[in-house]
């Protein structure tokens, strides 16, 4: 496993023990991180506009897009680290 792989990991593990909750905007910044590490790009169908939720997280990721997976991974340990 890289070393980048693991932090990213430990990342992910450190997420869920922040001190407080991260705001709306960083949060969905954090899902379309991860989504993009893991997953690569979007490649899901855009939810309806009922679906506010599902819609918002969508075009998150989708801004994401075309990131690798190393930088996405970069990237969200960066955030995470300045969360803590």
């Amino acid at each position: 496993m890289s070393d980048l792989k693991a932090a990213f990991e430990a990342a992910v593990a450190g997420s869920t023990k922040l001190s407080e909750r991260p705001d709306n905007a960083t949060l969905l910044k954090l899902y379309a991180l991860y989504k993009q590490a893991t997953q690569g790009d979007n490649a899901e169908k855009k939810p309806g506009f009922s679906d506010l939720v599902g819609r918002a997280k969508w075009d998150a990721w989708e801004k994401v897009k075309g990131t690798s997976t190393d930088d996405a991974m970069q990237q969200y340990i960066d955030l995470i680290q300045s969360l803590s």
